[in-house]
């Protein structure tokens, strides 16, 4: 019995011997979650924590849409804190813009009507020149001369007119330019009559108005004036009407 018992336990000692050498010849089972059926097949065993470790989705892991402006700058979809800006005002509409020149010349027709005592009474035609300096854009100085004639009773007759004095101007809608003068001067009469002298003192007080053309530096002038003068010692005051073309420079 003895016998019997010694080599049990002899074989116990050989088998423990042998299952320690194989388990140390294969480290690998000790780290990894293996299982041994009863067959003697290995088989992974798969745990809750190993799972969650190696199966992230990809919801799990994209960025919030806070975050997305920072991940990826160039996407199409991004989220701004800044406010909103403020509605734009209403637009300005404008006229039109005009050049104001500081020189203007003139040359046109002159129709003036000269009554004086003694019965004279004349319609006379002729021309006119003028210039003018501006300082600004709404006032200068200008001078002007005119002439006109006629030939009553077969015998010519002049009336002539040279003066200065300021000059006001204003822009108005579409490019005409309205202006508005206060000239003094010397005014002369030709022919001679016996009522008195031929020269004397005269004024003009008027205005008018520059309509523009497809030139810039070309205006179409149109004004009436009334003159007055001081002829056979009595006061007398004629209108004068006139238009022709102005130059700008």
């Amino acid at each position: 019995m003895r016998h019997v018992l010694f080599l049990l336990g002899l074989v116990f000692l050989v088998t423990c011997a042998s299952y320690a050498q194989s388990s140390a010849a294969n480290p690998l089972l000790l780290a990894a979650p293996f299982t041994i059926s009863s067959t003697g097949d290995v088989s992974a065993v798969s745990t809750s924590a190993s799972s969650t470790a190696l199966s992230l989705s990809p919801a799990s892991v994209a960025p919030s849409s806070g975050d997305s402006l920072a991940a990826n700058p160039f996407s199409g979809t991004s989220v701004s804190s800044a406010p909103a800006p403020n509605a734009a005002p209403d637009p300005q509409y404008v006229q039109g813009v005009f050049v104001n020149y500081n020189w203007q010349a003139y040359l046109g027709y002159t129709y003036t009507h000269f009554s004086a005592q003694g019965g004279i009474s004349r319609n006379q035609n002729g021309f006119n020149l003028g210039i003018v300096r501006y300082f600004n854009s709404w006032f200068g100085v200008e001078g002007e001369m005119f002439a006109t004639h006629d030939s009553p009773n077969n015998q010519s007759s002049w009336f002539l007119f040279g003066g200065g004095g300021p000059r006001f101007r204003w822009q108005a809608r579409r490019g005409i330019e309205v202006f508005a003068h206060a000239l003094i001067g010397y005014s002369h009469l030709t022919p001679q009559t016996a009522f008195g002298n031929q020269e004397a003192f005269g004024y003009e007080l008027g205005g008018g108005a520059d309509f523009p053309t497809p030139w810039r530096r070309i205006v179409l002038r149109a004004g009436a004036d009334m003159i007055g003068t001081r002829y056979f010692s009595n006061n007398q005051f004629n209108p004068k009407v006139y238009g022709g073309v102005g130059f700008k420079f």
